[in-house]
C-alpha cells in the first residue's frame, strides 16, 4: 500500500477535528454575544445559560467567565439571608477566582479583582475586600477607585469601633471622650487604620484630580483623628479644623464639576447670571 494511502483515514480524522473545533470556537461566540445582548437587557439568568453554554464549547473563554461571574453578582442582594442568594454570591467568587487563576490580561484580571473587592463589600466581608482591592492596586497602581475603595474600608471600621465605645460610656460618636483609658484604646485599635485611610485617599486624589468623594471621607478620618489626641485639646482643635477645611475643599471640587457639566450642556456657553441685576 501506497504511503499516502495509509494516511488518507488520519487525515480525514484530523479534518473532522478540525471542523468540529472550528464549529465551536464560532458558537462559544456566538452564545457569548447572545449572552452579552441579554446581560444588558437585564436578563440575568439568561445570560448565565448562554455564558455557560460558551464555556462549555470553550472552556478559556475568559470573557464569558468574567461575564458569567457578574452575571451571578448582579443578581446577589446585600443582606437578603436564602439559599438561592448565597449561591449567587459563591457562584460569582468562584467563577472570578477561576479567571484569576487563568492569568487574563490586565483589564480582564483588574476588573476581576476589583468586582471581587466590591462583592465582598456588600456582603460586609471588609477584610476580604480591602485585600482584594489591594490585590488591584498591585496590579494598576493607578487606578483612582481601589486606593479610595481602602480609605472608605478603613473609615467603616474605625467608625464602628469608635460608636460602640463611646456608646459603652453613654457618648454620641461627634461628642469628645472624657475617659483617657477610652481614647488610648482607639488610638492604639483605630490609629493604624486612620493613618492607612488617609495615606490611601490621598492617592486616590493624586491620581484623579477634584476627588470630591474622596475628600469627604478624609473629612470624615480627620474627625475620628481627633479621638486619637488623647489629653491634648489643641491637637483635637487642629483635627476639627482639619475636617472642616477638607469639608469646604470638597464642596469646592463638586461645584467645579456641577459648573463643568453645566458648560458642556450648554455647549460650552457660560450665562451671566449677574446682567440686568
Amino acid at each position: 500500500m501506497k504511503k499516502w494511502a495509509r494516511l488518507v483515514p488520519v487525515l480525514a480524522v484530523a479534518a473532522a477535528l478540525l471542523s468540529t473545533t472550528g464549529c465551536n470556537w464560532l458558537m462559544a461566540r456566538d452564545q457569548l454575544n447572545k449572552g452579552i445582548r441579554a446581560f444588558k437587557a437585564g436578563d440575568y439568568p439568561g445570560s448565565i445559560k448562554n455564558f455557560q453554554e460558551a464555556l462549555r464549547r470553550d472552556k478559556n473563554l475568559k470573557v464569558a467567565k468574567l461575564y458569567l461571574a457578574t452575571a451571578y453578582m448582579q443578581q446577589y442582594v446585600p443582606e437578603m439571608q436564602t439559599p438561592e442568594n448565597e449561591n449567587n454570591a459563591q457562584q460569582a467568587i468562584q467563577n472570578y477566582k477561576e479567571v484569576l487563576s487563568q492569568n487574563p490580561d490586565l483589564q480582564i484580571r483588574v476588573t476581576a479583582l476589583k468586582s471581587l473587592a466590591s462583592l465582598y463589600m456588600s456582603m460586609k466581608k471588609f477584610d476580604d475586600s480591602a485585600d482584594y482591592y489591594r490585590k488591584a492596586i498591585d496590579a494598576d497602581p493607578n487606578d483612582p477607585e481601589a486606593y479610595y475603595s481602602v480609605g472608605v474600608i478603613d473609615w467603616s471600621a474605625v467608625y464602628k469601633d469608635v460608636t460602640e465605645r463611646k456608646a459603652a460610656v453613654g457618648l454620641k460618636i461627634e461628642e469628645p471622650l472624657k475617659s483617657r483609658e477610652i481614647c488610648e484604646q482607639i488610638k492604639s485599635v483605630d490609629g493604624p487604620k486612620i493613618e492607612d485611610g488617609m495615606n490611601m485617599l490621598q492617592k486616590a486624589m493624586e491620581k484623579r484630580a477634584d476627588y470630591d468623594d474622596a475628600m469627604t471621607y478624609v473629612n470624615l478620618l480627620y474627625h475620628r483623628k481627633a479621638d486619637t489626641e488623647c489629653g491634648d485639646p489643641k491637637a483635637y482643635q487642629d483635627d476639627i479644623k482639619m475636617a472642616n477645611d477638607w469639608v469646604d475643599k470638597a464642596m469646592a471640587a463638586r461645584k467645579k464639576k456641577l459648573e463643568e457639566a453645566a458648560k458642556k450642556t450648554n455647549g460650552g456657553i457660560v450665562i451671566d447670571q449677574t446682567k440686568g441685576k
